[in-house]
């Protein structure tokens, strides 16, 4: 099997200053995966995403499925394609509540060994907007805004001893939703990507299904990135995040 044309010059773009990415496994394998994800993947399906979305769904996919070494490849062509640094390291923040550090650390220090050996740097060191008396306030704006106006008294709700947790999300939504350097659209959209990727949280992957609609990431968008990530994570997790679209779309639609 050889690499199509499309393929070719796609990776070549991805990888302008290198025959052959750090990864490389094997020729004939290279050229059939490439050809599925550079060439078939994107015109078929990514023609309803913009390069930049599809990079990052592609690195918060890598990311959810703690896959560094794919993460030091497809991160360089991410900027290649016009990901911003900045975007990148909060696409990495906002991994932090949905993945914990722990699996969130080597993917901080990949990054900085890349951005180091590529000499790139953040244009906005300090992207927080939000004080620690004005978290938790500011946190349920951004719950509202994405959930609707039942969020407004959801910190205060649940049985009394796990209340903490309803309360600590000001943590996710106060501390990282609020943030600058990436729209909260793309902030959900990645938060689908991170869900689906780790696989076992349909509950919170059709609620941000729901999310997403909600800040204007349509149906068939979220379908695309879906389609987008299969390279990276497989046919199943994909499956089952196409199943959790059509329900937090059926559940979405009826609140309308």
């Amino acid at each position: 099997m050889a690499k199509s044309e499309f393929a070719q010059a796609y990776t070549e773009r991805m990888f302008p200053d290198i025959a052959a990415p750090a990864g490389y496994i094997d020729p004939e394998f290279e050229d059939l995966f490439d050809n599925f994800a550079f060439h078939e993947v994107i015109t078929e399906e990514g023609k309803n995403v913009a390069a930049r979305d599809r990079f990052l769904a592609i690195l918060a996919t890598i990311v959810g499925a703690g896959a560094t070494e794919e993460y030091s490849l497809m991160m360089p062509a991410a900027l290649n394609f016009g990901v911003i640094p900045d975007e990148v390291v909060e696409l990495i923040y906002q991994a932090v509540p949905y993945l914990g550090i722990g699996r969130v650390r080597p993917f901080f220090k990949i990054t900085n060994k890349i951005f180091d050996y590529r000499g790139e740097s953040i244009s906005d060191t300090q992207r927080s907007t939000v004080t620690p008396e004005t978290r938790l306030e500011k946190g349920i704006e951004k719950q509202v805004e994405i959930f609707g106006e039942g969020m407004r008294e959801y910190y205060k709700s649940g049985p009394e001893e796990i209340r903490h947790i309803n309360k600590w999300l000001a943590n996710m939504f106060g501390d990282y939703y609020t943030r600058k350097g990436l729209s909260v659209k793309h902030r959900e959209m990645i938060t689908f990507c991170f869900l689906m990727a780790q696989g076992g949280c349909e509950n919170q992957l059709e609620a941000h299904v729901e999310g997403n609609l909600n800040v204007g990431n349509d149906k068939q968008y979220l379908i695309s990135i879906a389609s987008q990530c299969v390279p990276y994570i497989g046919y199943p997790r994909v499956l089952n995040a196409l199943a959790c679209i059509n329900t937090g779309f059926a559940a979405w639609k009826a609140k309308q």
